[in-house]
């Protein structure tokens, strides 16, 4: 079905009023793999290359592609993207930190690179997560949320 803004169905909010401010937004999340593969990551046994660097690659592109990927979210001129890593037994744990100066936040840039990274990982580790089905019953990405927003100075 084709929505237009006529319908009054869907509409972006109008922010062209509103003055640049510097915002900040942090999002985090986990992705729950088997001890072994984690242990594959650690010690740089993952026969694709490296899970958290491709990630890391993978988060930034998602995050500056935002508005393409969710349709009512407002293009923002990223000005720094972060993330940290960390590796637990059965874990790799991620935060990601996205920063602008601008009329809107970065809320959803933040989710959708800290998204992006945990998919990347699987993907980079999925031989290894399977079953001898091909499912994946251990392996879950989980608790994916905003960890704190900043607006102003």
């Amino acid at each position: 079905m084709h929505m237009t803004a006529s319908t009054g169905r869907f509409q972006m909010i109008d922010i062209t009023r509103k003055r640049d401010v510097f915002r900040e937004a942090v999002a985090i999340g986990k992705i729950r793999l088997k001890p072994k593969t984690v242990q594959m990551i650690e010690n740089s046994k993952v026969e694709k290359g490296d899970p958290l660097a491709a990630a890391e690659i993978a988060c930034v592109i998602a995050a500056k592609n935002t508005s393409q990927l969710i349709p009512l979210c407002h293009p923002i001129p990223i000005t720094s993207i972060t993330t940290r890593s960390t590796l637990g037994k059965c874990t790799v744990e991620v935060e990601v930190t996205v920063r602008t100066t601008a009329k809107t936040g970065v809320e959803m840039e933040a989710l959708v690179g800290a998204t992006t990274y945990l998919l990347t990982v699987w993907d980079m580790v999925k031989r290894h997560e399977k079953d001898s089905t091909g499912q994946y019953p251990s392996t879950s990405i989980e608790f994916i949320k905003v960890k704190s927003k900043t607006k102003g100075p």
